[in-house]
């Protein structure tokens, strides 16, 4: 298969002390690209993807931002350097925002207001957005319209709502991008979401070293483990996995604006 992981975190200390060894053993598995996705809590933090980029060109692509998680501690600065590193070559997306209601780490305003400005510089850069939403469908969408997110679009990372929310989140440009949650057996509503998502809006990722797949869970994930959602995604599909992985590369390189 050919496999593009659209959103890890290379920049955590799991991944990046042996970060050779993990980019190999991604190559290994078919994955031609990653992109490693920002989460800044302060405005020296922010081009800490972009480095790990910087030196993997044509591999490697990055994203800057701030999670919702941390809405509490974004000041100015913070948004000034995400702004600034926004605008460097190998970053293809602004991101992970959005909104995250079930561990409330960050007060829901904060959460809000760091998800509208993120939108807003991603429209001043013309660049993608990459959205984490989490007990908040309702919420979420509402944000993305006011905010004429659609001017923009993006993805939806680590899918974990229902079909009816993909087909929402659609209608405002952004596909679903799904991690090793699909391979749970208990995931009725993500297996759902991936049979009736269009292939020309489906992609998959880790989220490592977060969410290690079926066979791997307990373990720490990483970008190879992409292979096993693609499978779990294509038998859901009733599809040819190397098929899908191409669907879903293609589909990748089209949202980020890259080219092979």
């Amino acid at each position: 298969m050919i496999l593009f992981d659209t959103h890890c975190h290379l920049d955590d200390p799991r991944l990046s002390e042996e970060l050779d060894d993990v980019l190999g053993r991604a190559r290994q598995a078919g994955v031609r690209r990653i992109t490693t996705i920002g989460c800044a809590r302060d405005a020296d933090s922010v081009r800490s993807a972009v480095r790990i980029a910087n030196q993997h060109p044509g591999w490697v692509s990055a994203t800057v931002g701030a999670h919702p998680h941390d809405a509490k501690y974004l000041d100015e600065a913070l948004y000034d350097a995400i702004r600034d590193a926004g605008t460097e070559t190998s970053v293809v997306a602004i991101g992970e925002t959005g909104l995250d209601f079930h561990y409330d780490h960050s007060p829901r305003p904060a959460q809000e207001e760091a998800f509208r400005r993120q939108i807003a510089i991603a429209r001043e850069l013309g660049k993608p957005l990459v959205i984490h939403t989490r007990e908040a469908p309702d919420q979420t969408l509402r944000v993305l319209r006011e905010e004429r997110a659609n001017e923009v679009g993006g993805i939806i990372h680590c899918f974990s709502e229902d079909a009816r929310f993909a087909a929402a989140a659609l209608d405002l440009g952004f596909v679903s991008s799904f991690s090793g949650i699909v391979t749970f057996p208990n995931a009725a509503e993500v297996h759902e979401a991936a049979r009736k998502q269009p292939a020309d809006a489906l992609l998959v990722e880790t989220d490592a070293p977060y969410l290690a797949p079926a066979p791997k869970r307990g373990k720490r994930n990483e970008p190879a483990y992409v292979a096993h959602t693609a499978r779990r995604i294509a038998e859901l599909r009733r599809e040819d996995p190397e098929t899908l992985a191409q669907t879903a590369y293609d589909n990748a390189l089209r949202i980020f604006g890259l080219r092979d």
